[in-house]
């Protein structure tokens, strides 16, 4: 059997105020031939189908769509819910799609798998949907292994798979569960959602997915390999700049008779690239960069030592994607341990006193050479003015 693990779609989600629909659908529209291409039997998708619990009526299109995509390749479709979905939303429409398209979303329906069968026999796949402690603890008052409540996402988690586990065992064949949290050994630079807190109570122990021959995961932006059996996909598009070096797509894992027999990686297209210019905002300017860079999403974080007038203005201009603009001078750090009142003391000129007041306000800065004859200027016509009084 052949599945192909994705997640993480989060369709309603923008990018610095752009939408990302059609960008999505792109993506999605090559997902579902590289399913066709590879023969695919099951596509899995870990739950964050959606980026809000009360999506619009298009993300709710985009959805539709892509599933029916899908299920016209003749793959089978398993669909969990994410923290970003409501359960209750995502669930309502699984009694309304056609055979072949399973979304699942109830946490008392854990242990009960979907089984789909090939040439070597059954293949049960268990959906664990994003299981918030406060909420689901009330389903399951016997707590954990200990007799204590579920009140961490580690707890909850090995219940769930304790359900899992008991569920194979009253199911013969091979197994693959579907869960959407945050496990250990991730790598904090792969694309972290932003709701994932790393400390102790919400890192799940990798050694809770003990058992299935595979474990698909999601809530993970970038890829991630935790274990020859236990992976993200992450998302298949870019939603921040800090993913922009990530590659986007998903994985291909194959079974046979005997359990998991390959998993390999299948790249997505990027509709728009990301890219991030460091520099002077003239240097980012340059005619290089505005070759190379014009039709990308661009971050711009220019270092001129004074704000630029109207930089966003300036650099949509030539790159009309340009998405946010950063101002971090590259100047030295103050190294004149003086307080600014000590150093307003120690001025003789009021030229002095404007230098210190400067440097205390841009990091050691002082005036360039062009402000310092202004400032003379100002101080000059002040002496004058005051001459004639």
């Amino acid at each position: 059997m052949r599945i192909l693990h994705t997640s993480d779609w989060h369709i309603g989600r923008t990018f610095h105020g752009t939408s990302t629909m059609d960008a999505l659908a792109e993506v999605l529209g090559a997902l579902t031939e590289q399913v066709r291409e590879n023969a695919v039997d099951v596509v899995v998708i870990a739950g964050d189908v959606f980026d809000s619990a009360t999506p619009s009526a298009a993300a709710y299109t985009l959805l539709g769509d892509a599933l029916v995509a899908l299920h016209d390749t003749g793959a089978r479709v398993i669909v969990t819910s994410g923290n970003h979905d409501s359960a209750a939303r995502l669930g309502f429409q699984a009694r309304l799609l056609r055979d072949g398209i399973h979304v699942l979303t109830d946490p008392l329906s854990i242990g009960t798998p979907v089984t789909v069968e090939d040439a070597d026999g059954p293949v049960h796949f268990f959906g664990i949907p994003y299981l918030e402690p406060a909420i689901v603890r009330q389903h399951w008052p016997e707590g954990d292994a200990d007799g204590r409540p579920l009140r961490s996402q580690a707890q909850t988690m090995a219940h769930a798979m304790q359900l899992v586990r008991a569920g194979m065992r009253a199911h013969e064949g091979r197994s693959v569960a579907i869960a959407h949290c945050f496990a250990a050994g991730v790598d904090a630079t792969a694309g972290l959602e932003r709701e994932v807190r790393q400390g102790g109570l919400d890192v799940v122990p990798l050694s809770v997915f003990d058992g299935p021959d595979y474990v698909a995961l999601g809530h993970i932006h970038g890829r991630q390999q935790l274990g020859e059996r236990v992976r993200y996909a992450g998302a298949p598009l870019h939603y921040s700049f800090g993913e922009q070096h990530k590659q986007r797509g998903s994985w291909i894992v194959d079974l046979d008779s005997a359990g998991l027999s390959g998993v390999s990686w299948l790249e997505l297209p990027v509709p728009r690239r990301l890219v991030t210019l460091t520099g002077t905002l003239a240097e980012i300017l340059s005619e290089t960069n505005v070759a190379a860079h014009a039709g990308d999403w661009v971050c711009a974080v220019y270092t001129d030592v004074l704000p630029q007038t109207e930089p966003m203005r300036r650099l949509r201009e030539s790159f009309p994607y340009c998405a946010m603009v950063q101002h971090q001078p590259d100047v030295a750090a103050v190294t004149d341990e003086r307080s600014y009142v000590q150093r307003l003391r120690a001025a003789v000129t009021d030229a002095d006193r404007v230098e210190a007041f400067l440097e205390h306000v841009r990091e050691g800065q002082g005036a360039s050479e062009a402000e310092g004859v202004l400032i003379r200027d100002v101080l000059d016509e002040r002496v004058r003015a005051d001459a004639l009084v």
